[in-house]
């Protein structure tokens, strides 16, 4: 069983900083890309930032300069820094890690719960 276990979210103010966290946790062989996505109410999901096993990284225009997204792998953990928020970052935000949990597995993609970010003054 693997599970993605996010942490970091709350109620900042606009221009704020907040740092996101997701651990994959279980039955884990090797992961591939990590990467975090966000959903507004009544939006679809939306992806925010990935970044590849070799620490390649790509952003969503709305949040290039502003976030960054790292990751962990001895600890198998993916990280958001998300600095000069704005009313328009809230949302839910959900982590997402492409892994296998035996090597003659395919890749499968995994998703934590979401956590609330909210931007308001």
């Amino acid at each position: 069983q693997v599970q993605l276990v996010e942490s970091g979210g709350g109620l900042v103010q606009p221009g704020g900083s907040l740092r996101l966290s997701c651990a994959a946790a279980g039955r884990i062989f090797s992961i591939r890309d990590m990467g975090w996505y966000r959903q507004a109410p009544g939006k679809e999901r939306l992806l925010v930032a990935t970044i590849t096993s070799d620490g390649h990284t790509n952003y969503a225009d709305s949040v290039k300069g502003r976030f960054t997204i790292s990751r962990d792998s001895a600890k198998n953990t993916v990280y958001l820094q998300m600095n000069g928020l704005k009313p328009e970052d809230t949302a839910v935000y959900y982590c997402n890690a492409e892994l296998k949990i035996r090597f003659y597995n395919d890749y499968y993609t995994y998703w934590g719960q979401g956590t609330q970010v909210t931007v308001s003054s």
